[in-house]
């Protein structure tokens, strides 16, 4: 199910497509300690970054969404991305084979509100074109990132491992009410 990756514009940012020049950036953002101590606590590797990037731009083409990369209006790269993929994690049917919502800024793009204003136009694009339960995965101590899910509806699933770290993983049925 090939589609094409729409644009969405809000009041500060722009989700696009990601472009082959984006990926040094993209390696410099996973690179950094600060943006992976919430999610593997280790810096990625370029090979690690190119593997994920090209998986994202695999995704819009097999599955028919995917992430974008998230700009802040007037700055000419990309500040992070959100979206959405399937993670094959093994971590059970009641996550595994649903689509799993992510967000990553670089720190330089936090503390704004940047990181809801994006997540939430992903979401509302997701609700529109796509439908359907989604899910995610956070480390119980990353406040910012439960503030987000919490708002976009996610609620609590169950909590596990992953690599030996504990993780909240979260459900959402729809759009909250």
């Amino acid at each position: 199910m090939s589609r094409s990756i729409p644009t969405i514009n809000t009041q500060r940012l722009s989700l696009r497509a990601m472009r082959a020049e984006d990926f040094q950036r993209f390696a410099e953002i996973w690179a950094k300690p600060s943006v992976v101590v919430h999610i593997s606590g280790k810096p990625w590797p370029k090979s690690r970054s190119w593997d994920a990037f090209l998986r994202n731009a695999g995704h819009w083409q097999i599955v028919g969404f995917g992430q974008w990369a998230v700009q802040v209006h007037r700055q000419s790269q990309m500040a992070g991305q959100t979206g959405f993929f399937f993670g094959s994690r093994g971590l059970g049917e009641d996550f595994d084979p649903f689509p799993e919502a992510g967000w990553v800024l670089d720190p330089g793009a936090q503390g704004q509100g940047l990181g809801l204003e994006a997540a939430r136009a992903a979401h509302d694009w997701f609700d529109r074109v796509v439908a359907g339960r989604t899910v995610c995965m956070i480390t119980p101590d990353n406040e910012s990132s439960l503030r987000i899910a919490t708002t976009l509806g996610y609620v609590p699933l169950r909590e596990t491992e992953v690599d030996g770290d504990p993780v909240q993983l979260m459900t959402r049925k729809g759009p909250p009410v």
